[in-house]
């Protein structure tokens, strides 16, 4: 914006000058890029209308082969689900018993790392942060992708308790997530008699405590129901973004997965997606 980029030059302490002009430059290039994939929406929602590129590009005054890379190139759509433009991925510290340290769990480290792996994959921006040992984080923040469950945050406690289908449940078997429509509830296979290789997880988009925007939480009844609610989105976003779009959803993940070393076999629905605006 040329009123931007005026009061930037006007700036005398070149040190000043440098940051202020830093920033904006990364603020722009936030800009191009979910202009790109807005755009690139666009032209798949009017092709998926049954427009030809052909009637697009003359309606927008555009080339055909111009469409045609528009829709083929850049940013893809369904990024947005995850966020626009930059995203925060939270995982919760644990406490060290054998020193005053703390740390972040191999499970955990790996959950997380994948799903900023799937970010950037979208052209968003990355940061990290965490869950602090006593669960406290700031959730009144855009762009925060939340892996943590009600155990160990009193503050995604209260997140979860928002959501008016699913709910988080303890009872003397564990942890499970009920669906509150239908009744059922869905256990992890780490929890039954005898136990199997099969976990649960929940996926949501929930307000954030201060109602001035959302927050994506995902958590396992274990530590194998995160990481397979991660794997479900790299394999299936697209899927998701057309169903719930970026708006308020929750739905329950199943995975089975290798017992000798964790991984995902295997994901499934276990619920709809269900859409809180419904």
């Amino acid at each position: 914006m040329p009123g931007e980029l005026d009061r930037i030059a006007e700036i005398k302490d070149p040190y000043e000058l440098l940051r202020a002009a830093t920033e904006r430059l990364a603020e722009a290039q936030h800009e191009v890029t979910e202009l790109g994939r807005l755009r690139r929406r666009l032209i798949q929602d009017l092709h998926a209308q049954g427009l030809s590129y052909a009637q697009i590009a003359q309606a927008a005054g555009l080339s055909r082969g111009r469409i045609h890379q528009i829709r083929h190139t850049g940013p893809a759509p369904e990024g947005a689900f995850l966020g626009s433009g930059a995203v925060t991925v939270v995982t919760p510290l644990r406490p060290d018993a054998a020193s005053d340290r703390t740390y972040v769990a191999l499970d955990d480290v790996n959950t997380g790392k994948r799903l900023e792996d799937l970010a950037r994959s979208f052209d968003l921006t990355v940061s990290t942060d965490h869950v602090s040992v006593s669960g406290e984080i700031d959730l009144d923040r855009p762009g925060l992708l939340v892996i943590c469950g009600p155990r160990m945050s009193e503050a995604m406690r209260e997140a979860y308790a928002k959501d008016p289908v699913l709910a988080w449940e303890r009872d003397d078997g564990g942890w499970l997530l009920r669906d509150k429509r239908t009744g059922t509830g869905y256990r992890s296979g780490q929890d039954e008699d005898p136990p199997r290789p099969y976990d649960v997880g929940y996926l949501g988009r929930l307000p954030r405590p201060d109602s001035k925007g959302t927050i994506l939480a995902i958590a396992g009844a274990h530590p194998e129901g995160s990481l397979g609610v991660v794997h479900f989105l790299t394999t299936d976003i697209g899927t998701l973004w057309g169903q719930v779009a970026d708006g308020p959803f929750s739905v329950v993940v199943g995975t089975e997965y290798n017992p000798a070393t964790h991984e995902p076999v295997r994901t499934e629905l276990l619920t709809p997606p269900y859409r809180h605006d419904d």
